[in-house]
């Protein structure tokens, strides 16, 4: 069965849509906050998710970039936001579609069905990636070393995320630098010596003897684990 996350705070709506999708054969679960939808999907890896904005601890965008960091599974925002500011943030996080309440169960059936045609059906990431010396949590976006959490900037975050997301695979440092730092940023190799620099003092036990974040020089960076 195909299997769908429903994540709203609206109870009322909650029942209704896992009724409508139970009876059309999806098995469905339910999630009433941003923090617990990151963790059933990580366990359950659902085939689309289903998702409002306003949800009570974190925004729905944030819900939608902490999944987009380890599955390409289809999300489909519903929102009663119409603004165009809303949709472009969340698509622009990685929602694949965006419909507005209220909203026809006949239309938002058919859009699940397109997405999960769209949707690749390659194998879905593992939401931690371990090595011998720290874990990565991909959809909590948490680094931890020795039972500790690491404090990671955002941009030290972005990168690590896009070389654990391939472990063992060479990234290219044009690959890398315009991920990170956008097309202009292409030449700027600097970038990338300075930031593995420093995710090598937090999270290697010998930064000056790498085993984890390896350069291949002149070409790009791996992550080992």
């Amino acid at each position: 069965m195909t299997r769908v996350l429903i994540v709203d705070d609206d109870p009322g709506l909650a029942r209704a849509l896992a009724i409508n999708l139970r009876a059309r054969k999806y098995d469905v679960d339910v999630a009433g906050s941003g923090a617990d939808a990151l963790k059933l999907a990580a366990r359950t890896q659902p085939d689309a998710v289903i998702l409002d904005l306003g949800l009570p601890d974190i925004d729905g965008t944030e819900v939608v970039a902490g999944l987009r960091g380890w599955t390409t599974t289809p999300i489909l925002v519903l929102s009663a936001r119409q603004d165009q500011a809303d949709k472009v943030a969340a698509l622009d996080a990685g929602a694949d579609d965006y419909i507005t309440k209220p909203f026809g169960m006949d239309e938002l059936l058919a859009r699940l069905r397109a997405a999960l045609r769209r949707a690749a059906r390659s194998p879905v990431e593992a939401p931690l990636v371990v090595t011998a010396s720290f874990t990565i949590d991909l959809a909590a976006k948490r680094v931890t070393r020795d039972g500790k959490d690491i404090r990671l900037t955002p941009t030290e975050w972005h990168l690590l995320e896009l070389l654990a997301r391939s472990p063992g695979r060479l990234l290219t440092q044009r690959e890398l630098l315009r991920e990170v730092w956008g097309p202009a940023a292409e030449r700027e190799s600097q970038y990338l010596r300075v930031y593995i620099g420093t995710l090598r003092r937090k999270l290697e036990p010998a930064p000056s003897a790498p085993r984890h974040l390896i350069t291949e020089p002149g070409m790009g960076y791996r992550l080992e684990r």
